[in-house]
């Protein structure tokens, strides 16, 4: 990582949670009230080279399982409240605390899920040659809107591309994606389809 980057990161992640740590307080106590214990959501993720860290947010979905002890869809378990924090990426802020330990940084590859990594084309596994971000340049030109192969092209694109400058402009995008709630899900899906390779 460059040094730049990470200075960056650790400053602006200082910042926020300064100025918004009353926030992060208020959405625990609410995740708490409408969707129970605990109130983070955490799960192993491949970071940088795919090495696991563990990830961590605030939970958006219920606990609700069937008769045979097995979890209900994601559609489901989702609530409103749940599509609320998702909609306004309010259930993404506890990632401030992946930035800070340095195993994300706030711009770059989202971190998708361990069972992934056998299905990625070579190509597609270079996404994992920089820290993954809480936003990303595929986040900003479709999100779970556009397809796999898509997201993927944007990520190594922005790992072949990436500067400060480039990170700055992301992070503008963002804010205008999230204050338009767009770009949220993918057609008859919660967020996205699972992955089963390209």
């Amino acid at each position: 990582m460059k040094p730049g980057k990470r200075l960056f990161d650790l400053l602006l992640a200082l910042l926020f949670l300064l100025l918004f740590w009353p926030l992060l307080l208020i959405l625990a106590l609410l995740v708490r009230i409408k969707l129970g214990s605990p109130v983070f959501f955490k799960q192993e993720r491949p970071g940088l080279g795919g090495k696991p860290f563990m990830l961590i947010k605030f939970r958006s979905m219920t606990d609700q399982r069937d008769e045979h002890g097995e979890l209900l869809p994601d559609h489901v378990r989702l609530t409103s409240f749940g599509k609320m924090l998702r909609a306004t990426s309010l259930d993404e802020l506890p990632e401030i605390f992946n930035v800070l330990k340095g195993e994300m940084s706030f711009v770059g590859p989202r971190p998708l899920l361990i069972k992934y990594l056998p299905l990625y084309s070579p190509e597609q596994n270079r996404r994992h040659e920089v820290l993954p971000g809480i936003t990303g340049w595929a986040q900003v030109n479709g999100r779970n809107a556009i397809a796999w192969d898509e997201k993927f092209r944007l990520d190594v694109w922005y790992v072949d591309h990436q500067s400060l400058a480039l990170d700055i402009k992301i992070l503008w995008m963002t804010l205008a994606k999230v204050v338009k709630r767009s770009d949220i899900s993918a057609d008859d899906h919660a967020t996205m389809p699972e992955f089963t390779g390209s």
